[in-house]
């Protein structure tokens, strides 16, 4: 696809003109002769798979990198960005996708932090309160500011992050991956304050995998693949089909396509009554019963917070309900007999497999080698160890055998994990636990922070697994990854399950109308 530019004229004067912007890492071409102009007062998208480039060229504008070639220019005046203090002073601010927040400190005392006005905090402090106070209610970033950030919801944190660049002057705001981490709600009310912010004047640029949110938000986009410029062009001029075939370079396939439904096999996992209470006594999980069947995906949809995160915490093993019965493979588990409850160890040597919601928390140890990532939970298999003497040779080997299966970019076992791409760790996690052929696998949140091109490698894998007779458990608040991977979908609502229905059966409106407590 050729380079498109932006019409001439639309502003006499460029936000932000970056031109033929060179910049290698080692052998690596991170960008290449990459020319970006972006008109004042608008959403810029900047899409692209992992690797493409796009944070890299935001990261030369914020400062963290020097371009070994190429010019940046303002507002229409040239300028050296040797460092965030000179972009800053540029009118550039920076969100990055994992908040640059001191969790100790409050909301405040973050946006204070390196900048305070006056040499008594207690005087900066009310200063910067004035300003952020007026700042709130012209843009709508509504905050607690005396509330420690590690008690503030994650919009909230991203809101502080938006009001910390914008009271340091920002004219232009980049945004990277911002809704990766948010609720659909969420997601809304960021997007009602970029659009705020767009009629004000600030010009955003928004680094996003989320094609649909570039539609709805942004007037222009411009497409990097292998460090280059693709393509760039109007929203109004694309769609989501056009953007994604530009990123990966041929036709994208997300939907589900025309497969034949296959009829469903034998029970291999049905849970009953499941509870479980926080430290307060509320009730997470209220009641849940479910099973699961070889051959099929089930979905499970719902808001973020409505007991999707307890049901595969119980399931996997991690955490024993309050109340319930669970029959796994063969093995019953009730908490009315005097009989423990299932254990990760156990449920791996059962067949049962999870791709937990957050990688980083519960997948990964990010100072690890990928080859000791790829073998967390597996190290005492047969292969991977002898007498309790780990086999590191035969670890290497099968992790290389499995990058290669799976895609994982660079095929490097000794890089560590936190080197990688989010894409590809989740892509690395997918590879462990799909690598051991399990009969039931619990995948949360199997797309997050990944982009196009992983997503529908991942899709596939999931099909695969599937169509080999697995049992496949998807949660996602992604209501399109719902519906185009589930062959049935079940609804949660306050820790209920609100609705089950056939995938014949679900639009975006059936399942709403149940995530929010409605019937259909």
């Amino acid at each position: 696809m050729s380079v498109q530019s932006v019409p001439a004229g639309v502003a006499p004067q460029w936000a932000v003109h970056m031109q033929g912007i060179h910049k290698r890492f080692g052998a690596v071409a991170a960008n290449v002769d990459v020319h970006l102009r972006v008109a004042p007062g608008t959403v810029h998208g900047i899409v692209g798979e992992n690797g493409a480039g796009k944070s890299t060229l935001m990261s030369i504008l914020y400062g963290f990198y020097q371009a070994d070639q190429g010019s940046i220019a303002i507002a229409g005046k040239p300028v050296q960005i040797r460092n965030a203090d000179d972009a800053i002073a540029a009118g550039v601010g920076m969100v990055h996708q994992h908040f640059m927040l001191v969790d100790t400190l409050t909301a405040l005392e973050n946006v204070m932090l390196g900048g305070e006005p006056h040499w008594s905090l207690r005087k900066a402090g009310a200063q910067v309160r004035q300003q952020l106070e007026q700042l709130m209610a012209s843009t709508g970033l509504r905050v607690k500011l005396d509330a420690l950030v590690a008690d503030l919801p994650v919009g909230d944190r991203q809101r502080l992050e938006i009001l910390k660049t914008l009271y340091r002057g920002a004219k232009v705001l980049v945004l990277d991956e911002p809704t990766a981490v948010l609720t659909p709600q969420e997601t809304e009310q960021l997007f009602e304050v970029l659009r705020v912010l767009r009629q004000q004047g600030t010009t955003i640029l928004l680094i996003t995998h989320k094609l649909k949110e570039v539609m709805s938000l942004c007037d222009h986009v411009t497409v990097m693949r292998s460090g280059r410029v693709v393509a760039e062009m109007p929203i109004a001029d694309t769609s989501v089909e056009v953007l994604a075939e530009a990123m990966v370079g041929r036709k994208v396939r997300m939907g589900r396509g025309d497969e034949a439904a296959q009829e469903p096999g034998a029970v291999l996992l049905q849970a009953q009554s499941l509870t479980v209470r926080d430290k307060l006594g509320v009730e997470r999980l209220q009641q849940v019963g479910l099973t699961l069947r070889a051959g099929e995906i089930v979905g499970v949809a719902g808001v973020s917070g409505n007991g999707q995160s307890e049901l595969l915490d119980v399931l996997s093993g991690l955490v024993a309900p309050d109340e319930g019965r669970l029959e796994l493979l063969g093995q019953t588990f009730d908490r009315s007999a005097a009989k423990a409850w299932l254990d990760p160890h156990q449920a791996r040597t059962l067949g049962l497999a999870h791709v937990p919601e957050d990688r980083h928390a519960r997948a990964m140890v990010m100072s690890f080698a990928a080859w000791e990532s790829a073998v967390l939970g597996y190290e005492d298999l047969p292969s991977y160890s002898t007498a309790g003497w780990m086999k590191h040779g035969a670890m290497r080997q099968a992790t290389s055998t499995l990058m290669e299966r799976f895609d994982v970019r660079p095929r490097n076992p000794e890089l560590r994990s936190s080197k990688f791409s989010g894409g590809n760790q989740q892509k690395l996690v997918l590879a462990r636990e799909i690598g051991q052929a399990p009969k039931v696998l619990l995948v949360g949140q199997p797309t997050r922070g990944v982009d196009i091109g992983a997503i529908e490698f991942i899709y596939a894998q999931l099909r695969a697994m599937r169509d080999a007779g697995c049992a496949v458990l998807v949660v996602s608040s992604e209501l399109d990854e719902i519906l185009a991977l589930s062959d049935r979908v079940l609804v949660m609502n306050q820790g209920r399950i609100a609705g089950e229905l056939a995938i014949a059966d679900c639009n975006e409106a059936s399942l709403g109308l149940l995530m929010t407590g409605g019937g259909v």
